[in-house]
């Protein structure tokens, strides 16, 4: 553990800080949404990596956790979750030893487009004498991975017939939905009626699924509007950013991470430079081709132009304010959940203190 300094001006930077009573109540609002909407809520731990994040989340209402890899896995073991869902195809008998070790501690599903894939989870599953959920993955716009919706059904009944599997129901990413502006309202509806027809045929197929897992970050409070879906796996909602907020999931005021950074030059007029790079926040583009690479709170008028590794390029002509070296700001990065994967610890803070400091123990849990 590290010392925790008292006050915000302690820390030393670049550090990421979450604003607890930004955080809660993201938090409270999801839960409360979900509980009205009757959904479940499984919620992706790739935004925070932090199993006791993680187990706020559960303690509110979530019906187990996302991750994707099986390293991210083990780590929210610590979280005692009621279930773990791998939103991603495990592929490979390494992989499969590791998951069956998790999954004698906790209960699996996972999430696949192949009965490959499917098969070789079977046989892992039969030889550690363990039953694994599965989700029949389906595409319905994005075209990263799953079957076409028409295979659904086929690819369902494989996996039902194959052993110590369990068919569990359908899993897909509505990623294509970048807004809901009136195209993307369109686009809503039309994953509705997709999944209508999905459902259908895995009924007439005898195969009625009980979990209708989807959802993404700009539909994530339109998803009772979604026919048929049941559970959704938002991940980003818990601290928010930059790309949230342009996708109109939420407002400024309710993203909770920012990073703290210093000026460390003034040499070039109308620019100062940060002693944060590329390394220390996500080189995402905004989702709205609008420029920069964060928000300073401090001074929105700011374009945050461009990144080395630990040089951050802050443009300040448009800017009332005047900034010297020694100076500190704050800024909303666009993409998280790539920010709090370059970082080994992170700040709670409540107004200028810091009560808390968190290791990201899922960090770079690639495997």
């Amino acid at each position: 553990m590290i010392a925790l300094p008292a006050k915000i001006a302690d820390l030393d930077t670049p550090a990421l800080l979450i604003d607890l009573d930004i955080m809660e109540r993201n938090l409270r609002r999801m839960a409360d949404y979900t509980a009205e909407h009757g959904l479940r809520l499984r919620p992706h731990t790739k935004t925070h990596k932090i199993p006791a994040l993680a187990r706020q989340q559960i303690d509110l209402g979530a019906v187990g956790l996302t991750i994707a890899k099986v390293g991210e896995a083990a780590v929210m073991l610590a979280a005692d979750p009621p279930d773990l869902l791998l939103a991603y195809p495990i592929v490979g008998k390494r992989k499969l030893d590791r998951l069956m070790e998790v999954a004698k501690r906790a209960p699996v599903t996972v999430s696949l487009d192949s009965l490959t894939v499917a098969r070789e989870l079977s046989e892992a599953a039969a030889a550690a004498q363990i039953e694994i959920g599965a989700l029949a993955e389906i595409d319905v716009g994005l075209g990263r991975v799953g079957v076409q919706p028409s295979d659904a059904a086929d690819l369902a009944r494989n996996i039902a017939q194959l052993p110590s599997l369990r068919f569990e129901g359908i899993a897909f990413y509505p990623g294509h939905i970048k807004t809901l502006d009136d195209e993307g309202r369109r686009a809503l509806a039309a994953l509705s009626t997709l999944l209508s027809g999905v459902v259908r045929d895995l009924k007439q197929a005898g195969l009625p699924p009980r979990i209708v897992s989807g959802g993404s970050t700009p539909t994530m409070f339109h998803s009772h509007e979604v026919a048929e879906m049941n559970e959704i796996r938002p991940g980003t909602y818990i601290f928010n950013d930059r790309n949230t907020v342009f996708s109109g999931a939420c407002a400024w005021e309710d993203c909770a991470a920012s990073i703290l950074a210093t000026v460390v030059s003034t040499a070039k007029p109308g620019q100062m430079i940060i002693d944060g790079g590329s390394k220390t926040f996500s080189s995402d583009r905004p989702v709205n081709n609008d420029v920069g690479f964060g928000r300073l709170i401090n001074a929105p008028a700011a374009v945050f132009t461009k990144m080395n590794e630990e040089h951050g390029f802050i443009d300040i002509h448009s800017v009332d304010e005047s900034f010297s070296v020694g100076d500190r700001v704050r800024i909303i990065p666009n993409h998280v959940c790539v920010a709090m994967n370059l970082h080994e610890w992170v700040y709670g803070v409540r107004g200028n203190s810091v009560e808390q400091a968190w290791r990201v123990e899922g960090r770079g849990k690639l495997q």
